[in-house]
């Protein structure tokens, strides 16, 4: 049950970050992350897969770095399920932890990959990335929290 429970909040919390970072693109009308694409074109690449050329290898990039991040998501809720169990946490400590899970495996790869580098963000930049990271945990930790109830 945990690691299902772990894999649903991990839904939930997905669906909120996405939903933290598209307000904010639309608040302060900043574009959308080239991040997720360029990684997912590079593991491609990396792996041998033709992902073909012009628009249709700009679609699949985009579509396959989307598809990363909830896959990310999932696997964050997931792996939190296993650890966490029947044990219950304080809220903030389970929302912060799962917070800290769900940047590091975002970051992680975009820095081994030499996509991008935090040392380097701007104020801006660590809001943009935190803010719906805050999201996806203080969500993820609720939803499992009442699924772990039932």
């Amino acid at each position: 049950m945990s690691l299902t429970a772990g894999i649903l909040a991990g839904a939930a919390g997905t669906t909120a970050l996405n939903i933290a970072g598209y307000l904010d693109m639309t608040v302060r009308g900043r574009p959308a992350s080239v991040l997720p694409a360029r990684a997912a074109g590079e593991l491609a690449e990396r792996a041998g897969a033709d992902l073909g050329s012009g628009e249709t290898a700009d679609s699949r990039r985009e579509g396959l770095g989307a598809l990363l991040g909830y896959a990310t998501g999932l696997a964050v809720g997931g792996l939190y399920g296993l650890l966490a169990g029947d044990r219950r946490l304080p809220p903030p400590v389970a929302a912060l932890g799962l917070s800290a899970m769900a940047m590091a495996a975002s970051v992680t790869p975009l820095t081994a990959l030499r996509l991008t580098d935090p040392r380097d963000w701007s104020a801006s930049s660590w809001v943009s990335d935190i803010v719906p990271h805050l999201a996806y945990g203080l969500t993820a930790a609720t939803v499992y929290d009442r699924l772990t109830r039932l």
